[in-house]
């Protein structure tokens, strides 16, 4: 859940420090005064888009972040039930990603600047908008604004239905198995290929293999080929430097540091006769001395050993010329690791022996490619069966909670279809042989049509209530925000919105903009979001409601008049009757 949303200098808010509870919690304020900002300062943080014109007028920068609670967060994670390519949970995500929490919580971070750069943090780690938007997706699903819809991508059909269903897991080893069809049937296609390209292969791979095996290349040789050369190249200026320090040191008349530093421990030595407190100074000069003799004696063998070696210098030169030309052959560039081109000899290595297995090897590979079909086949009919069953009690149960929340007329069914094809390749995809798709037809007479195309914004906010509802017990995301569930309703229909979205706040944390009270009285909690002038600059608050504060703001919403008697002993009424 979130549990603090903390905004700086972002639209037309200066400073906002808000703590979220459990349960439902209602967004409240007059028209205009600004109650999108603070989701849309939720969407910004969550991964949404974000650019200069979110910066509050003469600010350089606007800031959100936010904690959130999720329970387990900070277990261990058991990396054998991890998939690294669409991790489960929030807690395998940062897990995949190497980002640690602390007591089940993290905090994110976001911001953008007005020279239009921007950063984002999970914990303390930075990491892209992409990667934001990934993990953001586990905490919060944001209604009302169609960026954030899960509803508009039909590749998120499944998923819902699979939740219903309870197949996640079953769906995701499936996908695995697949994957090993799809890669069995790959190298066959490469062993049965006609001779001539199968041959061609053959041939590129084994003069690749045969040229870098001959070159020996030993790892990070590139490097220590550079700098031998480098060495050998400079040798005339290096063997000048170390002629100027062994000069400084040792001298030829006497005059170098060792010979100067000789005579003043000699002097030194006598003033201890004089005075014994000088006896610790004394100890350091003689080991000065000594510390810079064995730099003269080893400076000085060094330079000794310097000979420059033209023969050498051509090896080294003609070895890294072989290097680059296998890089560039081999590597994916010229100054990449030498250990992309050993990599590439052990790869094209595996891939010859698939080539070169014969018929033996080809035969295996049909055998199991025929086991694996049978089983891909076998589990996507007993996925499809599972989906089958779900789609139609799914589709009840979302169709009985639409009925009270002012689509009476309403159809939905969730289209489960077999894909295309006779053979199991083409019927078969990642995720099972079935397309499915969110259908509904809003009036009466009507076809059925995709939801994702024909919906409207407050259509889909209880679409999306109504399947939230249903999905409570599997759901993943703890934090729900409902930006227009109200649009075009009011009366009974409110009401009963209300109530689901009460009933909702038992399984998740629920936040939800609205203007009915008639929805705010049902709500745990309730912020009024309020716009003030002050010296000529508009600024955006929110602030608690309780107690008379809250009665007065529900008393607002009835009637426009928060001062009004009939308002307040109405509002009272109803307080006293949904919010508990």
């Amino acid at each position: 859940m979130l549990e603090d949303l903390h905004i700086k200098d972002f639209a037309l808010i200066d400073s906002a420090n808000v703590d979220f509870n459990n349960g439902f919690t209602v967004l409240s304020g007059e028209t205009g005064a600004g109650k999108s900002l603070l989701i849309g300062a939720l969407t910004f943080l969550l991964g949404g888009k974000g650019g200069v014109e979110q910066i509050r007028t003469g600010c350089p920068m606007a800031t959100v972040s936010g904690t959130f609670y999720i329970k387990g967060l900070s277990d261990p994670v058991d990396p054998s039930k991890v998939n690294e390519e669409e991790p489960e949970t929030a807690a395998q995500w940062l897990y995949v990603h190497g980002i640690a929490s602390e007591d089940d919580r993290i905090l994110i971070r976001r911001a953008v600047r007005d020279n239009g750069k921007s950063g984002a943090w999970i914990g303390d780690t930075a990491v892209t908008r992409n990667d934001l938007s990934a993990f953001c997706s586990y905490l919060v699903d944001i209604h009302g604004q169609h960026e954030h819809q899960s509803l508009m991508k039909v590749s998120e059909h499944r998923k819902f239905l699979d939740s219903y269903a309870g197949i996640t897991e079953q769906v995701s080893a499936f996908k695995e198995l697949y994957s090993q069809l799809v890669e069995s049937r790959r190298q066959l296609n490469e062993m049965v290929s006609d001779d001539k390209t199968r041959l061609q292969k053959i041939e590129v791979l084994s003069f690749a293999v045969k040229e870098i095996e001959e070159a020996k290349l030993k790892e990070k040789e590139d490097e220590e080929l550079d700098e031998e050369e480098r060495k050998l190249t400079s040798f005339e200026k290096l063997y000048s430097d170390i002629e100027t320090i062994s000069q400084g040191l040792e001298g030829s008349e006497g005059n170098g540091a060792v010979n100067v530093l000789k005579k003043i421990r000699s002097v030194s030595q006598h003033s201890v006769t004089l005075d014994k407190n000088l006896e610790k100074l004394d100890a350091r000069l003689e080991s000065a001395f000594y510390e810079l003799s064995d730099l003269a004696a080893e400076y000085s063998q060094y330079g000794h050993s310097l000979v420059f070696d033209p023969e050498r210098l051509a090896w080294v030169q003609e070895r890294q010329t072989l290097i680059y030309n296998l890089k560039k052959k081999y590597a994916s560039s010229v100054n990449a690791p030498l250990e992309e081109v050993i990599k590439f000899a052990g790869d094209a290595q595996k891939r010859l022996e698939e080539l070169t297995g014969g018929k033996k090897n080809q035969e295996e590979l049909t055998k199991l490619i025929d086991s694996l079909e049978k089983q891909v086949y076998q589990e996507a009919k007993n996925i499809s069966i599972k989906r089958q069953a779900a789609s139609e009690k799914m589709s009840v149960s979302v169709m009985e909670i639409l009925q009270t929340l002012g689509m009476k007329d309403t159809r939905f069914s969730v289209s489960v279809v077999e894909k295309n094809g006779t053979e199991v390749e083409q019927k078969c995809g990642p995720y099972g042989m079935d397309n499915i798709e969110f259908l509904i037809a809003a009036n009466p007479g009507n076809p059925l049509q995709s939801l994702a195309k024909i919906a409207s914004g407050g259509e889909l906010s209880r679409v999306m209530l109504a399947l939230k509802t249903v999905l409570a017990e599997t759901d993943v995301v703890d934090t729900l925000v409902f930006d227009e569930i109200d649009t075009g309703i009011g009366g009974e229909v409110a009401v009963s919105v209300g109530a689901h979205l009460k009933k909702l706040a038992l399984k998740r944390q629920v936040l939800c903009i609205t203007h009915l009270a008639s929805i705010a009285v049902y709500a745990d909690n309730q912020l009024k979001i309020s716009k003030s002038v002050k010296e000529g600059t508009t600024n955006t608050g929110v602030t608690p409601v309780e107690g008379d504060a809250r009665v007065e703001e529900i008393a607002r919403m009835l009637s426009g008049d928060s001062a009004n008697s009939e308002s307040l002993e109405h509002a009272r009424s109803m307080l006293t009757r949904f919010s508990n």
